[in-house]
């Protein structure tokens, strides 16, 4: 296992196409007979481990009237197990000097994790283990209900009374019709979530919290054979297990639409989000778009960032992305706007500059400071055994391999400006552009900030816990 002094040297003096150089992770990876699926990847640089479960199950997986789902479960798992007792996780790991104890939701997957002392790893291991097949015994419903009115004011909270959240609604409700996963946020709708019954949530635990639906990484300061034997005590046991089926849903046409979304109770500034349907997670174009938006927006350089902001001062921000999640993605550039700017003037730049990327290429500069940032990004996030888990799970949830940190990285070092050309005008087409118009009330001279509403397929439930 290379030192990360080692990692760093590496990032400083070697060239941008450098295999030979690149950040790898040491790992093992094996299935129990039940189906369980476990990486172990040891680390002696602190005496730390993170134990990261990923349930391969998110709110893409749910089905029409059941928004909401995924991430009211993961409030559900917090709630407490037949051994472990009732809302006791936290304390017990807290008492032993754990960090980093949460849990999160996207569209893809939902997660546990904690990070504990070495000594730990046996008691982080045995209170996954314990709700992974026995929450059921204490789920009530009182306990569903309690959970229900605190994902309620989460959603509350966190979107309906956020500026800018409207549009994001208006947004995937454009993109998505009634029916598809990707239509309702993470967070789900109130009345779905009201609507839940403890046989649902049953029959939601038993069809996808199942052995053979998770993965365990195990990453820090252990002894292979003894984190193989405990996983085997804890996890072993338990029935051999089916993973669910998962039909794809791809994404639909859509043809060109302007909305306008009223949010003067919120927001203090305009705001115009650009919309596209784009490549899944890891897809053929992703790096392409990923590219596109660092290009448009990057601060200080980006096109649109250099245009809006200080050539024609008309945007208090200018920000792009693209999101790529299991089935497909968004691509979005959202410009918050300055008091008095013209819509039409700013909408005709925005359609103007992504036109001009179907005709022109990138710079050579342009693509190295994406190829730049992602190595640094690589190594930044490879430094705590936590971001190495997540590393690796995300690799193995989404392609199959935990070991892809070189073939990630390459989707950038070795794409060419004709590529991201022909991607944009593959993807970006103004025939297929959702645009969201909000309208706002202007603050007095001075209070100018607004705040971006919070994506769609990233709820971190926050439930406690420290962190680094």
């Amino acid at each position: 296992m290379r030192t990360l002094l080692a990692l760093a040297l590496v990032a400083a003096t070697a060239s941008p196409v450098f295999a030979d150089g690149d950040p790898t992770i040491e790992f093992e990876r094996f299935k129990l007979p039940n189906g369980l699926e476990v990486i172990l990847a040891p680390d002696s640089s602190a005496p730390l481990v993170a134990v990261d479960v990923w349930y391969h199950v998110g709110s893409g997986y749910e089905v029409a009237g059941k928004s909401g789902f995924a991430h009211l479960f993961e409030h559900m798992m917090f709630q407490g197990s037949k051994n472990v007792g009732e809302d006791r996780h936290f304390p017990i790991l807290k008492k032993l000097g754990a960090e980093q104890i949460n849990g999160t939701t996207n569209t893809d997957r939902t997660n546990y994790y904690e990070v504990v002392p070495a000594n730990q790893l046996e008691t982080a291991l045995w209170l996954e283990s314990d709700r992974m097949s026995h929450l059921l015994e204490l789920l009530t419903p009182e306990s569903l209900h309690n959970q229900i009115d605190v994902v309620r004011n989460e959603k509350r909270q966190n979107y309906d009374n956020r500026p800018y959240t409207k549009a994001l609604f208006a947004e995937y409700a454009a993109l998505f019709p009634e029916g598809h996963p990707y239509r309702y946020l993470t967070i789900g709708k109130h009345e779905d979530l009201v609507g839940a019954s403890v046989d649902d949530v049953k029959k939601f635990f038993r069809t996808w919290y199942v052995p053979a639906n998770a993965t365990i990484a195990i990453v820090g300061d252990f002894d292979p054979k003894t984190a193989r034997d405990l996983v085997t005590k804890w996890f072993g046991t338990f029935p051999t297990s089916q993973k669910p089926t998962v039909l794809h849903v791809p994404a639909p046409t859509v043809a060109a639409k302007t909305i306008e979304v009223n949010d003067d109770q919120f927001a203090k500034l305009g705001q115009i989000k650009f919309a596209w349907h784009s490549p899944a997670n890891f897809a053929d174009g992703d790096a392409e778009l990923g590219i596109t938006a660092d290009a448009l927006t990057r601060e200080g350089v980006g096109r649109l960032y250099k245009k809006l902001r200080y050539d024609k001062q008309l945007a208090q921000s200018v920000t792009a992305s693209q999101d790529g999640m299991t089935f497909s993605g968004v691509f979005e550039i959202t410009v918050q706007l300055q008091t008095g700017a013209d819509v039409e003037e700013v909408k005709k730049i925005v359609t103007d500059e992504v036109a001009r990327l179907t005709r022109e290429n990138l710079s050579a500069d342009e693509l190295a400071r994406v190829v730049a940032n992602n190595e640094a990004r690589m190594i930044y996030g490879l430094e705590s055994v936590f971001g190495k888990a997540q590393r690796l799970e995300e690799y193995n949830h989404f392609l199959g391999a935990p070991d892809k940190i070189t073939w990630d990285l390459d989707r950038y070092r070795k794409t060419t400006p004709d590529k991201v050309r022909a991607t944009v005008a593959r993807f970006l087409s103004p025939d297929h552009m959702i645009t969201i118009v909000t309208t706002a009330t202007a603050r007095p001279e001075g209070e100018h900030r607004g705040h971006e509403g919070h994506k769609p397929h990233n709820d971190d439930a926050a439930h406690g816990g420290g962190g680094q």
